[in-house]
């Protein structure tokens, strides 16, 4: 399975990054295999508006089915419950350690965003 985790850097050793449309880097993880591509969310970390919808394009775009990430606001939400993906929000620690914990099934998935749009 694949899944995201946003992150500060762009190993698995890296602290998680605590907002997803406007993180660092999103790695995609092979949950079996741990093979990882970190994806630079440069463009959307500094975009005017839309950084988590965009985002949330490029995660399905990579064929995620979870993201794990501190904070997701309602238009991201909306994005990724659209294209099939599950949250876990409030996540934090290592990229590493969060993804041990969703292997053995300690992560909540949202029923919702957490955190207010940016109007």
């Amino acid at each position: 399975m694949k899944i995201a985790v946003t992150s500060q850097g762009d190993t698995l050793d890296s602290q998680l990054d605590p907002r997803f449309g406007r993180a660092a880097y999103i790695i995609v993880v092979d949950t079996e295999t741990l093979e990882f591509e970190a994806l630079d969310n440069d463009k959307n970390k500094n975009a005017f508006k839309g950084a988590g919808i965009q985002a949330a394009a490029m995660v399905s775009d990579k064929e995620a089915e979870v993201l794990l990430t501190g904070f997701c606001g309602p238009n991201a939400f909306k994005t990724l419950e659209t294209a099939g993906l599950k949250v876990a929000n409030d996540q934090t620690g290592r990229v590493i350690d969060v993804i041990q914990k969703f292997k053995q099934g300690n992560v909540i998935f949202a029923d919702g965003a957490n955190k207010d749009g940016h109007w």
